[in-house]
């Protein structure tokens, strides 16, 4: 499904063809998703003709902290996974198979990210085209260079950061941070309703590990879903680096796992 990673894959084996080449890609994960959650509702000849459908992303980070998940919660079924660093995702797990994820044909859609905006309106983006005169390279680099945090705050793309300004009273830094946040609720509500339940959840990478603040604030209004942070666990727990359940007597599961990709490619390679 990725030519140009194929490609590149063809190049080295010519440059060294003595070597061992392996391709693992970070979109195996979610091979598993159903059709009705990887096609878009565009004709579906492009589907077939172009090959265009959601492939998602960090596949091989929700794998990896996933199946750390069920060592540490064996009973759990229905899990979702949230890669929180510079790009985010979040990954709906059902019997370790993922069901769904955020990201779709690029890493552009989802979540709001460091510097790419998520979920858009495609006519906002055909009409910003249209009145600044954009070209389509143009465009792709606004959506992934200069958006998300960085395009709301107009600061910084840097969670720590923003949450220092936020402090100082910098309005778009808590736009910034509150949006972030609204997000990521959204997502993981809407997954809860696609498992059918929650059994789970795990935060990684660099914000998902590095920030005690993020967790806490994406976690307190999600109550409903019995999901519940233990304060005295969670606070000034940052940059994570051991697993650390952070959830109440009286709620599911929440973990931090730090992720490990090169660590699930040798895995990858190895099974092989």
């Amino acid at each position: 499904h990725n030519p140009p990673a194929l490609k590149r894959i063809s190049e080295f084996r010519a440059l060294l063809p003595d070597t061992e080449i392996f391709g693992v890609f970070d979109t195996a994960f979610h091979t598993t998703m159903p059709d009705k959650a990887y096609i878009y509702a565009i004709p579906y000849e492009f589907y077939e003709k172009y090959g265009v459908r959601r492939f998602g992303f960090h596949g091989t980070s929700h794998k990896y902290v996933s199946e750390i998940f069920h060592e540490l919660e064996p009973n759990a079924r229905k899990v979702i996974s949230c890669h929180l660093g510079g790009g985010a995702s979040i990954t709906a797990i059902r019997n370790g198979k993922s069901i769904d994820t955020s990201m779709g044909f690029t890493p552009l859609e989802g979540l709001i990210m460091a510097t790419r905006p998520g979920d858009i309106d495609d006519g906002a983006i055909h009409y910003l085209m249209d009145k600044m005169h954009m070209s389509v390279k143009d465009m792709q680099k606004i959506e992934n260079t200069y958006s998300g945090l960085l395009g709301i705050s107009g600061e910084t793309s840097d969670m720590r950061t923003l949450l220092e300004l936020e402090e100082k009273g910098h309005k778009r830094a808590t736009l910034a941070i509150n949006m972030y946040i609204y997000r990521i609720q959204k997502y993981i509500g809407s997954y809860a309703a696609a498992l059918g339940g929650i059994d789970g959840l795990i935060f990684t990478a660099g914000i998902g590990q590095g920030s005690d603040v993020i967790r806490a604030r994406i976690v307190e209004s999600l109550e409903y879903l019995g999901l519940k942070v233990n304060s005295d666990i969670n606070n000034d727990k940052i940059n994570v680096s051991e697993n650390l359940k952070i959830s109440t007597d009286d709620s599911h599961a929440i973990w931090v796992i730090p992720t490990n990709e090169e660590l699930q490619i040798a895995e990858e390679i190895r099974s092989l």
